[in-house]
Formats: C-alpha cells, structure tokens, sequence
C-alpha cells in the first residue's frame, strides 16, 4: 500500500504535539514516560522531534493515559497551534 504523503500542515501539526508531550512529560525521564505507556523510548524520540509525526491511534492514547491527558486535549491543542503556524502557547495540565 503506498501512503500518500502529508500535507504540510499534517507535518505542523504531528510537530505540534510532539511539542504538547515533551512539555506534558515535564521532568519525567523520556523511558519512565515511555515505559508507563508501553512504547519505546525512541518511538517517544521520534514522536517529540516530529519525526514520527501521525503515531498510531493506540500509541497516542497509551501516552496520553501515561500522562493523564485527555485525547480530546491533545488533538484540540495540536490542530490549533498547528494552524497558528506556533509552537504550543502553553502547557497541558492533567
């Protein structure tokens, strides 16, 4: 099956939430973060650099129960910083 690439603002946006992670997991190390939702370390990596940006359905959610963040939270706060052209204004809090 070939995947149809992503659009830029479907790249801004897996950005986007990369950045809603890294400053969900706050001081939490990356593998104690990634080892609560069951992913590895470097599929965390790969998801906060933007470099993984459409994560499974399933990895999302076990990352957004690690860190007790609401999915409807996460996909609201990425499309709109993604639309705003920015970086996330402010933190998710649980």
């Amino acid at each position: 099956m070939v995947r149809t690439p992503l659009t830029p603002w479907e790249r801004r946006r897996g950005e986007c939430f990369g950045v809603l992670l890294r400053q969900a997991r706050g001081a939490r190390s990356m593998a104690d973060v990634a080892a609560a939702a069951g992913v590895s370390a470097e599929t965390l990596r790969k998801i906060e650099t933007g470099r993984a940006p459409t994560p499974t359905f399933f990895t999302v959610a076990a990352l957004a129960a690690a860190l007790d963040i609401s999915l409807d939270r996460l996909a609201v706060a990425a499309a709109e910083a993604a639309a705003a052209d920015e970086a996330p204004a402010e933190p998710l809090s649980a």
